[in-house]
């Protein structure tokens, strides 16, 4: 919404916006990009012209995606999935991202995943065996290792401090 605002407010048009992308009718001019640029700033985002930074948004977009649909497709090995959706080969894909990030694409998918767990165990009051399932974890003894990993909290340690009101803020963010 806040790009689109900040589009329509300049007057500037565009046939479509997604997360991380927007397609415009016509290329912006240095005058239009300053001011695009100083409307987005008020939303804390910024305008990217670098096609490697542009790469790793459409990944950590395709990865945040993939673990808020019900309708995943789990059937393709994820490196598949990401090389398909972005035509581009998983090695490549992989190295632009190390290198933008300092971190590797599975690193940020683990994280993307348990900060899905986050979420479901606690806005939609899932169980850990459903987490699991819908998230296609292969058991929840993986899910319950992973998290503690991450987080270092057990699933249920977690829950306990997010349901005391005193400590939410300090360890649920």
């Amino acid at each position: 919404m806040a790009v689109q605002a900040v589009l329509e407010g300049l007057d500037i048009s565009f046939h479509s916006l997604e997360l991380s992308s927007v397609q415009l009718d016509s290329p912006l001019t240095a005058e239009q990009k300053n001011k695009v640029n100083k409307g987005l700033e008020y939303y804390s985002l910024e305008l990217m012209n670098n096609k490697k930074m542009i790469l790793v948004e459409r990944i950590k977009t395709l990865i945040i995606e993939k673990f808020h649909t019900r309708e995943a497709e789990y059937s393709l090995k994820f490196s598949v999935y990401l090389s398909e959706s972005l035509q581009y080969d998983y090695t490549y894909l992989a190295n632009i991202f190390s290198e933008i990030e300092g971190a590797t694409i599975e690193r940020f998918y683990i994280f993307s995943r348990v900060e899905r767990v986050k979420e479901l165990m606690i806005y939609e009051t899932l169980s850990i065996k459903e987490i699991a399932y819908q998230l296609n974890y292969s058991s929840v003894s993986h899910l319950c290792l992973q998290f503690k990993k991450v987080t270092g909290y057990t699933p249920s340690v977690f829950k306990k401090l997010c349901d005391s009101r005193d400590l939410v803020w300090r360890t649920c963010e």
